[in-house]
């Protein structure tokens, strides 16, 4: 039985692009999550190169954005395009700095599910693969299963970036429901006295 405290998701596209399918799929999340349940699409766009040079006690401000928004949500939902069979350099060089400092990265304990649109019919498979790795080093609470791939995109949005494949839209809402159960199954576990 699902806890009826809110629970908020932040969302993060690893596609800057304006009519991204991947930024698509994530407003697609904000129609489909359990209700009780919202989600907060954030941006990667103004965050520099990651350089150590300019990593330090204050970092740039769309660094510091990013981290509060992830710092303060109850898990993570990450849509990864796939770049060259791996996932953008936009969201590597952003996970770069989410990471630091090392000991402080608001992903650790953090749940995070993974999904991805492409426009193959192979939906990200290979990007979502190394998403997972990365995030094993950062020390997120990556959901293992369901896993959910969005391709050939084409077939299931519209033109105006609508999510309008009923079947996926069902598979959909089965892997949101899953993750909010992730989430909740970790916080009870948080809470358990040790």
């Amino acid at each position: 039985m699902r806890d009826t405290r809110p629970l908020h998701i932040v969302g993060i596209s690893g596609s800057l692009r304006k009519a991204s399918y991947n930024t698509a799929v994530l407003h697609a999340a904000q129609e489909l999550l359990p209700a009780g349940v919202t989600l907060e699409v954030v941006s990667l766009d103004g965050i520099p190169l990651y350089n150590s040079d300019i990593d330090g006690p204050v970092q740039p401000a769309a660094v510091q954005a990013l981290k509060a928004a992830i710092a303060r949500a109850d898990g993570v939902l990450i849509a990864t395009p796939e770049y060259n069979h791996s996932i953008s350099g936009v969201l590597k060089n952003a996970l770069d700095w989410v990471s630091r400092p090392r000991d402080a990265s608001p992903l650790i304990g953090t749940p995070v599910a993974v999904t991805g649109v492409s426009g193959g019919g192979f939906g990200t498979v290979r990007a979502q693969n190394d998403l997972r790795l990365i995030l094993v080093e950062l020390m997120g609470l990556t959901m293992g299963k369901p896993e959910l791939f969005f391709g050939p995109a084409a077939r299931q949005f519209d033109g105006d970036g609508n999510l309008t494949d009923s079947a996926k839209r069902a598979e959909y809402a089965q892997f949101l429901d899953a993750f909010v159960q992730w989430i909740e199954r970790l916080k009870i576990a948080e809470r358990a006295p040790a």
